[in-house]
């Protein structure tokens, strides 16, 4: 067991510092899992329910699966911006944090919560009213669009509510409060599942609305989110505290160190969804068969995607908290350590995905076809997992450093160029249809693994400035 925790810990890593860190390896792990375990059940959670979501919906066809599926692009393309906003909260809080600044990251969430109001409501509005040429060059077809358009509305409404929310919660993750963003996404997506069980099929007094019921739940559930993301920040005694009576108006400082983090993300953002939709893109156009089961292995890449999340958002946080105390020797081992962390998932994951295959796709369909097709893509699946959750830790360690300009680069290479070049190929040039687009993806992987590593490996990160 000792030798295993200093596997965990990085032992050897430590060893080539010059500095003496005055924790033990235990230590170093129960830090790294006191922040990570909220972050990963909260992502595995949300994966789960995700999944259940689907479940329920593939109840009333194939059709469904696509319907809703293709949504997810659109939606992400308008949260995108939110995001980038998000990572650059939770890297000056962390700081913040750090420096014992308490005043200063209050002033950060306020003017970040006013900057998210006024994106998530033009965004929103911009995605209701264009629903229709949107999903449509998402590449919706006949079968599925009017339920996408009735869905994709709806949704656009519930996540003005859920990108307020997420920036909240992205504040409290860089304080290290990752059970609250824990608690408030499981608790939505539970809401979700039962306005999902009563809205779909019309069970009781409910009305028997399908899609649109699952689009219905799905926003009352971003609505509890944001209920219970306000309640965290309502305590005077916490380190992160909304107070109504102080400045709610933008300040020049505030927004331009927000802006310096978060503008490399919202590049990084752009080009990841620009990527991803043209991706996604790519993949429905191959017909319904091949979109419904790229959707269920999906849906199962994020149950372990969820886990390589958990962990990268633990690094952010440790790396930045690190940084703003000085401590360069301690950021570096946190990252290390967290690295191991993940590789011990990984392999684990792989095992359970390549062997319980067929059992996680019976869940979906039965459809022989699209048991043969998803049968393929779990294989792919299984072997890219190492160099996916690898690539993702290493990437929230040099976003917690604030090293975000590498990372938008690295996202514009790999995600806008390399891996829809890669599908044009496989898939279409070369014939190898929804299997060509998921060797593209492993490929894509390999590179964002590949060049993460290198750069953290550098060391050029502990000197960016925040």
């Amino acid at each position: 067991m000792e030798s295993f925790i200093k596997f965990l810990s990085a032992s050897n890593y430590r060893k080539k510092l010059d500095t003496k860190i005055d924790l033990t390896d235990k230590e170093i792990v129960d830090n790294v899992t006191k922040v990570a375990w909220p972050s990963i059940f909260e992502a595995l959670f949300i994966a789960l329910i995700s999944s259940v979501d689907t479940i329920m919906v593939a109840t009333l066809g194939a059709f469904a699966i696509s319907a809703v599926g293709i949504v997810n692009q659109p939606r992400m393309l308008m949260l995108a911006p939110i995001m980038a906003l998000n990572m650059a909260v939770t890297v000056i809080v962390s700081r913040r944090k750090g420096q014992d600044n308490k005043e200063g990251a209050n002033q950060i969430l306020r003017n970040a919560i006013l900057l998210c109001f006024g994106l998530a409501l033009g965004l929103n509005l911009l995605g209701f009213t264009f629903a229709e040429p949107l999903l449509e060059f998402a590449g919706a077809n006949a079968d599925y669009i009017a339920d996408s358009i009735i869905y994709f509305k709806i949704i656009c409404i519930g996540n003005f509510f859920y990108s307020l929310s997420l920036t909240i919660t992205a504040a409290q993750r860089g304080v290290g409060n990752t059970k609250i963003s824990m608690v408030t996404n499981l608790t939505a997506n539970l809401v979700n599942i039962v306005f999902n069980y009563l809205l779909i099929n019309g069970i009781w007094i409910f009305p028997r609305w399908g899609i649109m019921g699952a689009a219905v739940a799905t926003a009352i559930g971003n609505i509890a989110a944001l209920v219970l993301a306000v309640y965290s920040v309502i305590h005077r005694s916490d380190f992160l505290f909304l107070d109504l009576k102080e400045k709610w108006t933008i300040q020049k400082d505030n927004v331009r160190q927000i802006l310096n983090i978060g503008w490399p993300s919202i590049i990084e953002q752009v080009f990841l969804r620009i990527g991803f939709f043209t991706f996604a893109k790519q993949v429905f156009l191959l017909g319904t068969l091949a979109s419904s089961s790229h959707q269920i292995t999906m849906n199962i890449m994020h149950l372990s995607f969820s886990v390589g999340n958990g962990l990268a958002i633990a690094s952010t946080a440790l790396v930045g908290r690190s940084l703003g105390q000085k401590r360069t020797d301690l950021a570096k081992l946190y990252g290390k350590s967290v690295q191991h962390i993940g590789r011990v998932f990984a392999i684990i994951l792989a095992l359970i995905t390549f062997v319980l295959r067929y059992q996680f796709i019976s869940l979906y369909s039965d459809d022989p076809e699209i048991v043969r097709i998803t049968s393929e893509l779990f294989i792919i699946l299984a072997a890219m997992l190492y160099f996916q959750m690898s690539q993702v830790i290493t990437i929230g360690s040099l976003r917690g450093a604030g090293d975000v300009r590498f990372v938008a680069g690295l996202s514009m290479v790999s995600i806008m160029l390399v891996r829809p070049g890669l599908t044009q190929l496989f898939a279409y040039n070369l014939g190898f249809g929804i299997l060509g687009a998921w060797v593209g993806t492993f490929i894509d992987q390999l590179i964002r693994w590949g060049a993460s590593l290198l750069r953290y490996n550098s060391g050029k990160w502990v000197n960016v400035e925040v």
